[in-house]
């Protein structure tokens, strides 16, 4: 691929970004993913461990917003090639030039972007209705994980798309996936309080080491080497996670163009 060829591609993820931020930024069902159920859930825990600090104030806010970041992602960018399918434009999008995966990245980085607003409402939230100090601790490497938590979830993201595309019986349970992953992923408890053999599960998910990596630049509690850990399991995922979404996407193109049964599935 040479330098044309990534200007061509950035040029068509930057459309798809822009596309999709701006159809889905007025969506009732996006609001309500991105900021209704995160300020809910951090209400319920708020009322739960308020007493016990700003720091366990400052989880719960990065949690809840971690859970609308992980709602998001599930629902509008699991479906980001679906939607395409349901509207009929699947096969134009697949019979063209650029790379499906290039769409899909800019797409599910809108989707990200726009989750985002989640963890703002629910600090707002958390700062002036339960007058709560929430001061960051470690503002600098809190800033760095929150980029590596986007790269993190865009290719996680990547993954998805093509699974929900290619398997519908996956995506019968796709409410069921919500929180299942808020507890592996410990967004609003540790890890630690679920049974030894559910850990394994949690270090090959991106969203626990970026909820990790969070949560302990916000309450001070992670050393240097530590956040430093969590951003080289996320960047050493996100490569799994593109490498894995490359040979769906293939299956994917396989069905769309050999042998025409991709609508059928």
């Amino acid at each position: 691929m040479n330098a044309a060829d990534w200007r061509h591609n950035a040029r068509v993820a930057l459309a798809a970004f822009d596309v999709t931020l701006r159809m889905n930024a007025p969506d009732a069902f996006v609001l309500f993913t991105i900021l209704v159920q995160p300020l809910a859930i951090a209400v319920l825990a708020m009322f739960m461990l308020v007493a016990r600090g700003a720091a366990n104030a400052l989880f719960v806010v990065v949690g809840s917003g971690m859970t609308g970041l992980w709602s998001a992602l599930l629902f509008m960018g699991g479906n980001s090639i679906n939607w395409e399918r349901w509207t009929g434009t699947l096969e134009l999008m697949v019979g063209q030039p650029t790379p499906i995966s290039v769409i899909i990245f800019g797409k599910n980085l809108a989707i990200v972007v726009l989750s985002m607003l989640s963890m703002v409402g629910s600090y707002i939230f958390a700062a002036l209705v339960f007058h709560q100090s929430l001061a960051i601790q470690q503002p600098l490497l809190f800033v760095m994980s929150l980029g590596f938590t986007v790269i993190a979830y865009v290719t996680f993201g990547l993954v998805i798309a093509p699974v929900f595309l290619l398997s519908r019986t996956v995506q019968q349970f796709q409410n069921a996936m919500e929180f299942p992953i808020y507890m592996l992923c410990g967004f609003l408890f540790p890890i630690a309080l679920l049974p030894g053999w559910t850990t394994p599960f949690s270090y090959i998910l991106a969203p626990y080491w970026a909820a990790r990596a969070l949560h302990g630049t916000t309450t001070g509690a992670a050393t240097l080497s530590e956040v430093v850990l969590c951003w080289g399991m996320m960047m050493a995922l996100a490569a799994a996670y593109l490498f894995l979404s490359h040979w769906l996407t293939r299956i994917v193109l396989h069905k769309a163009r050999a042998d025409a049964s991709l609508r059928l599935e």
